[in-house]
């Protein structure tokens, strides 16, 4: 062995050996229990980051140890093709060539993103193997292969066919800049410094009578049907049934009674825009209202706007209060701290629209999954993020799962234009099956979540009944952070349970954040994000995992710091030390029998703080602490083995009596 620890000289090629010799295989063996681990699938856009490193360590941890107890343990990776995200990294590209995505047919297009696959799909597995990733490689997957891609389509017919799965305008969550739909889960609300705008709307035939409303978004009033009051409301009773003259515009709208209106929050009266408000929708529906969109797409304004039409949203704002104040309408202006959504992906302000989107019916898959929770046939470990799945399945909307992109699971609805059928199909078809006539197919692609639902049956042979499937499924453990239980665990319980009429796991262990030394979370705008493959070439990658789980309790943010990092090092290095004094003071020993070995008291003792070293670990790594198990692994390594008992053997071992050396 080399006098010092360089990892660079012995991790690649260790873990190229462990690779070709099959370690990390798992082959279905009767005589075995079956233990399975689904890797959750990083986006093919990624990058190894801090998160990703915590979380393959602990998977690490768990699936090695299943091995070395004899288990048949499959840890099963794979890729995400995420929609979104990649759609914009392949646009972008193609901006850099001049090339705009509206110049090519969609075909021309998709031959472009799986050349961006290929070319970088393979990048972050092969930064997943420097971590040391012991995965069964052979069974790699993505969410667009073959495989998977036959689970999709079989999943949305028959949920289709059952009336789980249907076609309806409602709001969505619009992002102007990505130009597609997001599920509730993909937007995230940050607290805005904004303002409160009050609002006059005159009765019809008077310039003095009249209702104030208050508004965070001026900019949709021209969508507005109806102005709302409390039914209990005794300042507005006698306006109800009469009309308002909308600001700037002229038409006529009704003063409305509805409970939905709190009548101590600003005003007391609220405009109604059913097409740019999930709960204007609601009212709309009540009181029968037209719904009038008054947004592009991209965020402009449209042709219903008026003389703002084509103006950028927040331009034709700006725009909207100057003619209002000019014409004596803008009562006052108050500062109001606001909850804005944001696009996850792109961080632009989401926009509330109507539009006509694929849903999925979730209250009749919801029930089982919560069912399965509460029974304890699935534990969160730590057990508080039962709570945060359960508030969010018992309020759970139906979920919008169609993507206005190209990259992705296309829909399989084939619409007829000569007898007006649709028709959802699990193969691809050219003709009616009602006319004969020619169909096309629905050019929306399925929300990315969609197919990774289904993840932990798809990628084991789903819809066959695979011998894999039977042998493997349902997997044992999940493991992954508290920020995707929306996203990704909840679908994969209701999918599962639907699909397969079984849950997916048994244990959902929910891990922290990675943050850094003051407690602030990495990322790249903050700049204090750190690349973990930089850490790996310059300390290797047991340093590094050491310092993302050693002591750390299960669903614990992890703060990371360089200190931190060189205590882990030294402590590899320790290590390296007392395998080398082990190893170079074996060379030329007499190996005797241990039945004939006399052991000494010191011997004794360390044989004992082993035997409770691998007891205490076996029962934190049943119970999934793997923080705890590095932790007193650290302890027992450090002090008792080589702070105490190889300092007791020296001398000993340098003893100029054979006696004490062979014994």
């Amino acid at each position: 062995m080399e006098k010092t620890y360089n990892p660079k000289q012995f991790e690649d090629r260790l873990y190229k050996d462990w690779e070709e010799n099959g370690y990390f295989k798992a082959v279905r063996d009767d005589d075995k229990v079956p233990f399975t681990v689904m890797m959750p699938p990083p986006n093919v856009t990624g990058q190894l980051h801090m998160g990703h490193a915590v979380d393959e360590t602990m998977q690490d941890a768990i699936i090695r140890f299943k091995r070395m107890q004899g288990y048949c343990a499959l840890w099963l990776p794979g890729t995400d093709h995420a929609a979104i995200a990649t759609e914009v990294k392949v646009v972008q590209g193609l901006a850099e060539r001049g090339i705009k995505k509206e110049d090519l047919t969609r075909e021309e297009f998709l031959v472009h993103c799986w050349d961006w696959k290929n070319k970088y799909g393979e990048r972050i597995i092969n930064q997943l193997k420097k971590l040391g990733s012991s995965c069964d490689w052979s069974r790699l997957a993505f969410t667009m292969d073959e495989k998977c891609s036959k689970a999709v389509r079989e999943v949305f017919v028959n949920l289709y066919n059952k009336g789980l799965i249907y076609r309806g305008s409602r709001i969505i969550n619009w992002c102007p800049c990505c130009k597609t739909a997001l599920s509730d889960a993909e937007v995230e609300y940050e607290e805005e410094n904004s303002s409160l705008w009050h609002i006059k709307y005159f009765i019809e035939g008077s310039d003095t009578e009249g209702l104030t409303v208050a508004t965070t978004r001026p900019e949709t009033m021209f969508g507005d049907t109806a102005v709302a009051v409390n039914p209990a409301d005794k300042r507005y009773k006698h306006l109800v049934g009469k009309n308002l003259i909308l600001p700037l515009t002229g038409r006529k709208i009704p003063v409305i009674a509805d409970e939905y209106v709190e009548s101590d929050f600003g005003t007391g009266a609220v405009k109604i825009t059913p097409a740019h408000d999930p709960n204007d929708f609601e009212v709309g529906k009540r009181h029968n209202l037209e719904t009038i969109c008054v947004m592009n797409n991209d965020g402009t304004m449209a042709e219903n706007a008026g003389v703002y039409a084509g103006l950028e949203r927040f331009a034709a704002r700006k725009r909207i209060l100057a003619d209002l104040e000019k014409e004596g309408l803008l009562v006052k202006t108050e500062d109001h701290d606001n909850n804005v959504g944001h696009c996850c992906r792109c961080h632009a302000v989401v926009e509330p629209m109507v539009s006509p989107q694929w849903y999925v019916k979730m209250k009749p898959l919801a029930a089982p999954a919560i069912d399965v929770v509460k029974n304890k046939s699935i534990e969160f470990v730590p057990e508080r993020f039962k709570k945060v799945y359960l508030h969010w399945m018992e309020n759970i909307r139906d979920w919008c799962i169609s993507r206005q992109l190209w990259w992705g699971h296309r829909i399989p609805a084939f619409y007829c234009d000569a007898c007006g059928n649709m028709s959802v199909s699990k193969t691809d078809i050219s003709v009616c099956p009602h006319c004969g006539g020619k169909v096309r197919q629905d050019d929306d692609v399925l929300d990315t979540w969609f197919s990774s639902a289904l993840w932990p049956f798809s990628t084991l042979g789903y819809p066959d009944k695979t011998e894999e499937l039977e042998y493997f499924y349902p997997t044992n453990v999940l493991v992954t952070a508290y920020d995707i239980i929306f996203f990704w665990v909840a679908r994969m319980i209701f999918s599962g349970m639907e699909h397969m009429h079984e849950i997916p796991f048994e244990k959902v262990l929910i891990h922290g954040l990675v943050r850094d030394a003051q407690g602030k979370k990495m990322s790249k705008s903050s700049g204090n994000g750190v690349d973990p493959l930089e850490i790996i070439e310059t300390n290797g990658a047991d340093p590094l995992r050491m310092s993302l789980v050693c002591g750390i309790s299960a669903g614990g943010d992890i703060r990371f710091s360089a200190e931190k990092l060189e205590g882990y090092r030294n402590f590899m290095n320790k290590l390296w030390n007392a395998a080398r004094f082990v190893v170079l003071n074996l060379e030329n020993a007499d190996v005797l029998p241990i039945e004939k070995v006399k052991l000494t008291l010191a011997d004794k003792w360390i044989l004992t703080k082993l035997d409770d070293a691998i007891k205490q670990s076996v029962k934190y790594m049943d119970k999934y602490e793997v923080g705890l198990c590095a932790a007193d692994l650290y302890y027992f390594v450090w002090s008792d083995f080589c702070d105490w008992y190889i300092e007791m053997v020296k001398s000993r071992i340098y003893s100029t009596e054979k006696r004490e050396r062979t014994a």
